[in-house]
């Protein structure tokens, strides 16, 4: 995929084989947009996993340090989700852009996003939708317990995002 030069609105924008806007420029473990052929690291999928899949794969990539990936994993999935657990993923992809803030040194940013992330997994919780075995009070409290800690912080939603086995 390379830059598309033609004229008009969207110029110069990546896009794929269908014409849809994609991002080919490499990224930073925090998803800044790198130069064309600076080395980044390895791209996420844009395909929803399975919500199982979703999870574990956020919390492996937490684990290494990439809320911005981790994001782009619950995106896929809420993206993907039936109406009813939107919420329930967008809040959980909240949660890492808010870390993602966070990293960067935006804690105003950061602070904002964890609260709406909070308002909507309460909103899921108190519905009584899906959570596939996650403490969503328990993923909320983590959450808030305070962005300045992030390392910390990441460390608490890693281990909660685990699904049961």
């Amino acid at each position: 995929m390379a830059p598309d030069h033609a004229d008009g609105p969207g110029a110069g924008r990546d896009r794929d084989a269908g014409g849809r806007p994609r991002q080919a420029r490499p990224r930073d473990a925090l998803g800044r947009p790198l130069p064309y052929g600076a080395a980044g690291v390895e791209p996420v999928p844009e395909i929803p996993l399975p919500p199982r899949d979703a999870l574990a794969a956020a919390a492996g990539l937490l684990d290494d340090g990439r809320p911005f990936a981790a994001h782009e994993v619950l995106e896929a999935r809420w993206k993907a989700a039936p109406a009813t657990e939107r919420d329930l993923w967008q809040g959980l992809a909240q949660i890492c852009v808010a870390l993602t803030h966070a990293a960067r040194g935006n804690a105003t940013g950061a602070q904002r996003l964890v609260e709406r992330a909070a308002a909507r997994l309460e909103a899921h919780s108190a519905g009584g939708g899906a959570a596939y075995g996650l403490d969503l009070g328990a993923v909320v409290s983590c959450a808030r317990a305070g962005i300045a800690g992030e390392q910390a912080q990441r460390a608490c939603l890693t281990a909660l995002l685990r699904p049961p086995t």
